[in-house]
């Protein structure tokens, strides 16, 4: 409440009381000492009027409304005593009442001003019931007139008392909350009438009683106590059910999902529901703490409690529960300075709204939680986890909206496979190759967001990049170039710098082509990238049914590993000038039971990709093992050379694994010769060698396959020390015409004599390529000049025949007649 209203409130008292006082004093001077007889009506009198201004209590609907039974006692005294004693007795029992009130705790201000204005009701109904004819006295009979003159005055003498009381009351309570006196007047104007009629009803029940036996005035206070109290009983019902339903509906505003809302709504209702000048809710449990005030005419502050104006005087509060007991804020109210504050009933009410409040909170948390991780669980349905891209799903996604929209250019979809990932989980360990994944994912999304392009992850080392309103077709592979560019520098791991190889596939997307179709002819494509060993593939629909085959035998492959439908075959391996067999390199066929003969080009990039390494490698190596040890015990002391897929040398258990099957096989571990694809080493040198020193350190012999055909031949056989050297096939066909092949066998062979290797040339098909390489001093050699890949059977068959009537040989000598000495270096491993 503002100054100017406590001031206006505050003259309408002080004009209210000098009225009562003139009135009193008014009276006071007309009174005659009455007879001792007369006394006895005058404390009854007073009775009456204490009884009845005591019997009240405070009904809140809408608004503080007091409800009395004070003025039927104010009527009865209008019509049975003198103008005069019926100020001076009501004025008595009115202060008496209130005093009394005042001892019990209430306001002093409110005791007067209420005081005072039943003085004026009560005069003014004096005087009306004296303007209606009743001219009472205290000497002889109370009722002296007929009584139609009392019909007809008790009526305006209560149409008086009413116009005061609702002439006064409104006025002072506009004044406390700041409305209007209209308005204040038209709430509950039903309420009051009702009241004012009881209190006629009243008043005429006992002036009947008084005209049937005048003794009987004796008993009215107790009569007025009893009626005041039945309707008393009915008002409060009626009060009460109002109430409830209002909080029910300011209860049932607070179930909304919104914690703003709920915060706005309930600071709003409070008003409405107590007749609050202001509300505020006030919430302890955020950083910062939030306030949120209203008033009748709607939110008047929503944000930090230390930045909320200085409300109004703040009387009732109620604190908010959290779910563990603790207080998470609090409601409080500002009531209107006449209300009396929260009382009896009130207070269940004020708790009824704050739990509701505090329900309303929990819950609207409660479904911003579930909806935050609804969002959450969203972005996580259509974003890999490890590194924030697009997952597949979110891709296909676009896909399909892309589809659907109309634009101009040509839609590309790149699918990117990282070249040896594995190697690098297995060598490093999983935390070191997520590393490397969030590295290249960062690069390749900020290389693509520089062409308009987007990038997501598909899952393990496969991402994709897809590319939209391309100017042409053609540039589609180019501006894949570009994005990939970003993989040439090394990626640091684990204190090494490593070289991020990928290979891709690109496939254009057009009429008829589904998102799932386009994904599945980028996938042939990059796998044939991988195949060819190039960084990018566009799709052509021609070399599109091997991919399918690859899918069916990657179905297929638990089985034929199961089953043994792989074979093991052997090509011998001889001494050039004796032409002697010394060896036989395995050739491992799948018979296929459908498709007959695979060569390993068909399957073992499958093979590779698949958990069934190591049993493959297992099997096979158990029967190279069976065909040595078939030779060794026919007589023939050979050794055999098994290649080695790059992943089964980054797998720890792979040296246990092969020295257990040579120790099951009693063989001597130098009769095993490792091969390994030089190619397919690179960068991997150190975890290779680690992986490779328990088997040199056991007797194991390693051969580096396809020498010269990488980018770092001599690296490896500085960071690898190997047994044997073998020539790739391609330099031995073309040495007679490249002056480049030929100088690449020599220098090969010169390689290997100085470090003390063997050096095994493939791929000899001609008596004049054999005649060359024993002439540049290259001392074995393998091809069809000295027999194809054969059963075990087949080759110890071949052994027993021999060549020339010389057993274990399958070309004749270089040398007939003469004994050519084979000078083997076997270095220690």
């Amino acid at each position: 409440m503002s100054e100017g209203e406590t001031g206006r409130l505050r003259l309408l008292t002080g004009l209210v009381l000098f009225l009562a006082a003139g009135c009193v004093a008014w009276a006071a001077a007309q009174l005659a000492a009455p007879s001792p007889a007369e006394w006895l009506y005058l404390v009854i009198a007073v009775g009456l009027v204490a009884v009845g201004t005591a019997c009240s209590a405070p009904v809140r609907i809408r608004t503080q409304l007091r409800l009395s039974a004070a003025s039927a006692a104010m009527l009865t005294l209008t019509v049975l005593l003198p103008p005069e004693w019926t100020i001076v007795c009501a004025a008595t029992g009115v202060l008496f009442a209130r005093l009394v009130a005042r001892h019990r705790g209430a306001s002093l201000h409110k005791a007067l001003h209420n005081g005072g204005k039943d003085i004026l009701a009560v005069t003014a109904a004096t005087y009306a019931a004296w303007a209606a004819g009743v001219h009472s006295s205290l000497d002889g009979d109370l009722l002296t007139q007929h009584w139609t003159t009392y019909v007809v005055a008790l009526p305006l003498a209560a149409a008086a008392f009413a116009a005061v009381e609702h002439t006064v009351t409104p006025a002072t309570v506009a004044l406390a909350t700041g409305r209007s006196w209209a308005q204040v007047w038209r709430t509950d104007l039903d309420v009051r009438v009702l009241v004012d009629f009881a209190g006629l009803l009243l008043a005429g029940a006992a002036v009947g009683l008084v005209a049937f036996d005048p003794r009987l005035l004796i008993a009215i206070p107790l009569a007025q106590l009893v009626l005041y109290l039945l309707y008393m009983h009915r008002l409060h019902l009626r009060a009460e059910r109002a109430t409830w339903e209002q909080l029910a509906a300011a209860t049932d505003a607070l179930n909304g999902v919104d914690l703003d809302g709920v915060l706005r709504t309930a600071a709003r209702g409070a008003v409405a529901v107590f007749g609050a000048r202001q509300a505020q809710v006030e919430l302890w449990d955020v950083e910062p703490c939030r306030l949120v005030r209203a008033d009748v005419d709607g939110v008047l502050y929503d944000g930090p409690s230390s930045k909320a104006p200085q409300p109004a005087e703040l009387t009732a509060s109620r604190f908010l529960g959290g779910r563990d007991g603790s207080a998470i804020g609090v409601l409080r109210l500002a009531l209107p300075p006449l209300t009396g504050g929260i009382q009896g009933r009130e207070e269940s009410t004020l708790r009824a709204f704050g739990a509701s409040l505090t329900t309303a909170i929990l819950n609207a948390r409660a479904y911003a939680d579930l909806h935050e991780q609804s969002e959450r669980h969203a972005s996580d349905a259509r974003h890999d986890s490890l590194t924030g891209l697009d997952n597949r799903r979110a891709l296909l996604d676009r896909l399909g909206d892309a589809q659907e929209q109309s634009g101009s250019g040509t839609r590309a979809l790149a699918l990117v496979d990282l070249n040896r990932f594995k190697e690098v989980n297995d060598t490093l360990g999983h935390a070191f190759g997520d590393q490397l994944l969030v590295e290249v994912a960062g690069r390749l999304d900020a290389a693509a967001g520089e062409h308009g392009a987007r990038v997501a992850r598909l899952g393990g080392d496969e991402f994709a990049i897809l590319l939209d309103n391309l100017p042409a077709p053609a540039t589609a592979i180019h501006r894949a170039r570009r994005i990939l560019d970003c993989l040439r520098e090394p990626v640091g791991l684990a204190g090494m710098q490593v070289t991020v190889q990928a290979s891709a596939g690109i496939a254009l997307a057009g009429p008829g082509v589904s998102a799932g179709e386009l994904l599945r002819r980028a996938d042939v494509a990059m796998y044939q990238a991988k195949r060819a060993g190039v960084s990018i593939v566009d799709y052509q629909h021609g070399r599109d049914t091997a991919d399918h085959r690859q899918l069916s035998l990657g179905g297929e492959l638990a089985r034929a590993v199961a089953e043994g439908e792989f074979a093991v075959r052997f090509q011998p391996i001889v001494d050039l000038g004796s032409g002697e067999v010394v060896a036989a390199e395995t050739r491992t066929r799948w018979q296929h039971p459908r498709h007959g003969v695979l060569l390993p080009k068909q399957w073992l990039p499958i093979v590779e990709r698949s958990d069934l390494l190591g049993a493959f490698t297992a099997r096979v190596l158990r029967q190279a093992l069976l065909g040595l040890r078939e030779w060794q015990s026919a007589g023939f002391d050979l050794s055999v050379a098994l290649n080695v897929s790059p992943h089964s040398l980054l797998d720890p258990t792979f040296p246990t694994m092969v020295l257990d099957e040579l120790r099951a096989h009693r063989l001597d571990p130098a009769s095993l010769v490792l091969e390994l694809a030089e190619t397919t080493s690179v960068g991997q040198l150190q975890a290779v060698e680690r992986v490779l020193a328990s088997l040199r350190a056991a007797g194991v012999r390693l051969a580096l396959d396809d020498f010269g055909t990488g980018q770092s031949s001599l690296s490896i056989v500085s960071e690898i020390p190997v047994h044997e050297l073998k020539i790739d096939h391609t330099f031995v066909a073309a040495m007679r015409t490249s002056a480049q092949a030929a100088a690449a066998v020599r220098s090969t062979v010169e390689l290997g004599r100085s470090l003390g290797l063997t050096v095994v040339a493939e791929g000899v098909e001609t008596a004049d390529q054999r005649q060359a390489l024993w002439e540049l001093g290259c001392t074995a050699g393998q091809g069809h000049l000295f027999g194809r890949a054969m059963k075990a059977g087949e080759l110890l068959e071949a052994l027993r025949d021999g060549v020339d009537g010389v057993r274990g040989s399958l070309a004749p000598s270089l040398h007939p007649g003469a004994t050519v000495i084979a000078l083997r270096n076997r270095p220690p491993a």
